[in-house]
């Protein structure tokens, strides 16, 4: 399968990786970090526990610092996000393989404090989390076990949407630096998605952000569909399954390896632009200052798969 998925090594002006071929999963949760910290630490022990041994070697510092993640280090990210009283709006852990180019493996997530001030007014800003794993981590164990820990992850997480998608993997907010080297890539490989967890997530509500190889659909966005039935009689292809989860919620898969897209090989699946009609009344609207990432592109960008 590795030659279907692009090899991808974005290089900053000093030679260095900031952006490279990988999976990335995301989950958006309209709750409170209150609520979410248990179950959040365990779906980090579930990840640590998946993945190479200690392939996670760095955390985001309080002070912007990165610092190597060692047992100290451990028991600062479990105080963090277990014990740790509120302080402000947010609470932010960053964990990652590299601390300087972009490695396979990041775990990030952004917890929001709702009663808090700063955030009274986000009317569809969500807490969110994830997960990212180098392509080689996809090859060397195939689509199955990736997926099922994708719904393992899920089962503890009370999300409104998620999705499991080849990517662009970089540190948070590092790709920028790379962005013009980006759009030609992002214009050939639409199946490669683009995250921007923080931004998303100040944005997304209960919506969607496309349709994914693996979209995890919550409520109250899978009643707004139709549920399940409804959805069947619409997606109705030979590569698309459904698992609905406890919770009144559901999995679709749209195949069993994700999809590249590559357009010098083809167009897209048929079962991508399907879905993606019928998530597009209810995509989020994102975009940055920085061009050329504006929220025009963005907004053609994320409905790229809907013409």
């Amino acid at each position: 399968m590795r030659e279907i998925i692009p090899v991808i090594r974005v290089r900053n002006d000093y030679g260095d990786v900031d952006v490279r071929d990988g999976v990335i999963l995301c989950f958006f949760m309209r709750r409170s970090h209150e609520e979410l910290a248990p179950a959040m630490w365990r779906a980090l022990h579930a990840y640590r526990r998946a993945i190479t041994p200690r392939a996670l070697n760095w955390y985001g510092a309080d002070d912007g610092d990165t610092l190597p993640l060692d047992d100290q280090g451990w028991e600062h990210i479990r105080e963090k996000m277990l014990e740790r009283p509120w302080a402000g709006a947010a609470r932010h852990v960053s964990l990652c393989e590299e601390s300087g180019e972009a490695g396979g493996y990041h775990f990030n997530y952004d917890g929001l404090q709702f009663a808090h001030p700063l955030n009274s007014h986000k009317k569809d800003a969500t807490s969110a989390v994830s997960f990212s794993f180098p392509t080689e981590y996809l090859l060397e164990h195939g689509p199955a076990h990736l997926r099922a820990l994708a719904l393992e992850l899920a089962r503890e997480l009370p999300f409104s949407f998620g999705y499991a998608s080849l990517a662009f993997v970089s540190h948070p907010g590092i790709w920028y630096g790379v962005r013009r080297q980006l759009l030609g890539l992002l214009e050939r490989y639409l199946g490669l998605d683009l995250y921007l967890l923080s931004e998303t997530s100040d944005v997304i509500g209960t919506g969607a952000r496309g349709a994914y190889w693996l979209t995890f659909l919550g409520q109250p966005l899978l009643g707004q569909l139709g549920g399940l039935e409804v959805l069947r009689d619409k997606l109705s292809f030979p590569e698309v399954s459904m698992e609905p989860m406890e919770g009144e919620r559901l999995l679709l898969t749209l195949g069993e390896w994700p999809d590249a897209m590559d357009t010098e090989k083809g167009a897209p699946p048929a079962q991508y632009r399907a879905l993606a009609r019928l998530l597009e009344p209810y995509f989020c609207e994102e975009g940055s200052v920085l061009p050329p990432m504006t929220p025009g592109y963005m907004h053609r960008w994320l409905r790229r798969l809907c013409l």
